[in-house]
């Protein structure tokens, strides 16, 4: 496992067992396909997505802050074809990100080909009680993280004119829903800020993409009270991303049928958009 200390100045190494894997696999990391790092994937859906592509072959560094599930995670891909290589970080420490990236550069024989920014939390945000704090932890992690780790890549991805990020926002960020105020924001804003940044990175040969799921099954679903339509499981999830991502698609978005209809609803307008919502929802008018 390679570990990473904002507060020190040292480069981070492998540890015994995550040298001991590789080694396993032939000690040749020629036989990986490519260098992929995806954030948030110590369970749900980036743990998903890390499993699938090293399965795939890649050679892959998963970062989230939970260590031990990390560990637990590499374990199960003693048998696939690629290499995943735990890298625990927390990506509000903006110091600790630009090391992570320096780290996956230096210990790696690629360059990082393609990152899945996947990590977030969601947080409900009921009228009655709600608070600035939940939504300032909302963006540092959702927004702020994700930020931190665009700017922690682009250094390396702009020389060579090559490499992909692929931003994991939400069909929640569509347009606003009940109880979601601070999620629903965040959200939005990570939608405007990759549809900015494909226009701005275009030209320079760094591909973006957007990833827009609905609802997945994972442990901060599992806390959901409401009704969730269409939702499937992270593994199928992980499998429509990764043939996404091999298409030309700028939006990756599913279920089909959900996606469809939260694209319908933002194209509504409000007179319209607000009954529907609260009818959907089992949100009553104030008036009601």
């Amino acid at each position: 496992m390679f570990s990473v200390n904002a507060g020190q100045n040292n480069i981070p190494v492998a540890n015994e067992q995550s040298q001991s894997t590789t080694q396993s696999k032939g000690n040749n990391t020629m036989n990986v396909k490519k260098t992929i790092w995806i954030t948030g994937a110590s369970q749900g859906l980036g743990a998903a997505l890390a499993l699938e592509y090293t399965r795939q072959g890649y050679r892959v560094f998963a970062s989230a802050r939970n260590a031990t599930a990390l560990l637990e995670l590499e374990k199960k891909t003693a048998s696939y074809a690629g290499v995943l290589l735990p890298l625990p970080l927390d990506i509000t420490d903006i110091t600790a990100v630009a090391q992570a990236v320096a780290t996956i550069t230096q210990q790696g024989t690629q360059p990082i080909a393609k990152a899945i920014l996947n990590a977030g939390t969601h947080i409900s945000q009921p009228i009655k009680g709600y608070n600035s704090e939940d939504l300032r932890t909302l963006v540092e992690l959702n927004l702020m993280g994700t930020v931190y780790c665009i700017e922690a890549l682009l250094p390396f991805m702009l020389p060579r004119h090559s490499g992909m990020i692929a931003i994991v926002a939400s069909l929640a960020g569509y347009s606003g829903l009940p109880n979601a105020s601070g999620y629903g924001a965040t959200k939005a804003a990570l939608i405007n800020l990759a549809e900015s940044l494909k226009l701005d990175l275009e030209q320079e040969g760094v591909d973006i993409r957007l990833i827009n799921p609905g609802f997945i099954k994972t442990p901060l679903t599992d806390k959901n009270t409401f009704p969730m339509p269409s939702i499937i499981t992270a593994t199928q999830a992980a499998t429509i991303i990764a043939k996404g991502l091999e298409s030309k698609s700028f939006e990756i978005r599913f279920p089909t049928r959900f996606a469809s209809v939260m694209a319908l609803l933002k194209h509504l307008p409000y007179s319209l958009y607000f009954p529907l919502v609260r009818r959907l929802t089992g949100v009553k008018h104030e008036s009601q």
